[in-house]
């Protein structure tokens, strides 16, 4: 199973740039700016990157971030940790991945949001070329700042959709900032016909998941962990197939879900709704795609064929180009097909 785990082709749809920063990497900015850290090798500063079993809530997962982000203000650091999260997904057999950032977190020392959007395209186009991944750009609004901070962002977002930029986001505090306060900043990539991906129901009740839906133009949802508390509404978003982009590891370290025993994946998918599984911050969370498959598989009994279908599942979920999206289908169907003649031999 292991091996099988390894080889198969995989898509992660929700995985942060600033969730994927290497000690290491964080170890040479910080060297070359002479920034100071509380540690000089790289396993060292792992306490400060990743969270342990103590963490106690969505807040304080979060707060791990602040750890990295003033090494990320300039452009060839933010183009390095782009291109690397493209080769630690190739490394578990990533065919494709929606790399997503808040490019306004990125601007402290000058950087406008477009130019940190720049940096972040040209590193994924590197880690493409280098890797064989398809990568695509999602850009985040942040729930803490206005609309005068958000609004230029989504611009900046639309003004690169035909260079890799391929949906908006809104992350953040769910808890204290509900999603219908960006009803407006949201409205101008509705109309622009941007796709839009929203983080609700994992922090905050499922009502953000109706509001990110209707009143955001969410077609896709980020999280969604916390739906089955409203069971009216887990049917409506199951009827109109609108994939959750689950994150099992990360879901229990910020207490959106109280253990591994409550995990309701196994209810979800067993009921037709449409979910996909991802890493959410490889290095905050300790963990990459084929953990993330191997967790599923071992707690709650996803065979290979239900594996291979979650993962087809978020090919079919991802705001690639059309032919791109098709590519990569016919592509990952013949690798499956291989897989699963394998995996009937050893059974």
């Amino acid at each position: 199973m292991d091996n099988w785990l390894e080889a198969l082709p995989k898509a992660d749809l929700h995985l942060h740039l600033d969730g994927c920063v290497k000690p290491a990497t964080l170890l040479e900015l910080a060297a070359d700016r002479g920034y100071p850290l509380p540690a000089d090798r790289a396993e060292d500063l792992l306490p400060f990157m990743q969270v342990d079993e103590d963490c106690d809530s969505l807040k304080t997962y979060l707060e791990k971030f602040n750890f990295v982000l003033p090494l990320l203000q300039d452009a060839a650091a933010l183009a390095r940790v782009a291109e690397e999260t493209v080769e630690q997904s190739a490394a578990r057999n990533c065919l494709y991945i929606e790399v997503r950032f808040a490019p306004a977190l990125h601007t402290n020392e000058g950087m406008t949001p477009d130019d940190a959007i720049a940096a972040v395209l040209e590193g994924l186009k590197r880690g493409e070329a280098a890797y064989g991944v398809v990568a695509r750009l999602i850009v985040i609004c942040m729930r803490h700042q206005d609309e005068a901070i958000n609004l230029p962002v989504i611009r900046a977002a639309i003004a690169r959709r035909d260079q890799g930029v391929v949906a908006v986001d809104l992350a953040g505090d769910e808890a204290s900032h509900p999603a219908a306060k960006f009803r407006a900043t949201f409205a101008a990539a509705i109309e622009a016909g941007i796709p839009i991906t929203i983080h609700a129901g994992e922090a905050a009740g499922p009502f953000n998941v109706r509001e990110a839906v209707e009143g955001l133009g969410a077609t896709r949802i980020g999280h969604g962990i916390r739906l089955r508390e409203d069971p009216g509404l887990l049917d409506w978003i199951r009827e109109r197939r609108i994939p959750l982009e689950l994150c099992p590891t990360s879901n229990v370290q910020t207490k959106a879900i109280a253990s591994w025993d409550d995990y309701p994946i196994r209810g979800y998918y067993d009921a037709g709704v449409y979910v996909t599984v991802n890493t959410d911050n490889p290095t905050v969370s300790g963990t990459d795609m084929t953990r993330e498959c191997e967790t599923i598989a071992t707690r709650f009994g996803f065979a290979p064929a239900e594996l291979a279908d979650l993962m087809r599942g978020a090919l079919l979920a991802a705001f690639a180009e059309p032919p791109v999206k098709e590519r990569l289908l016919a592509r990952f169907d013949e690798l499956v097909e291989r897989l699963m003649t394998d995996v009937s031999r050893e059974d």
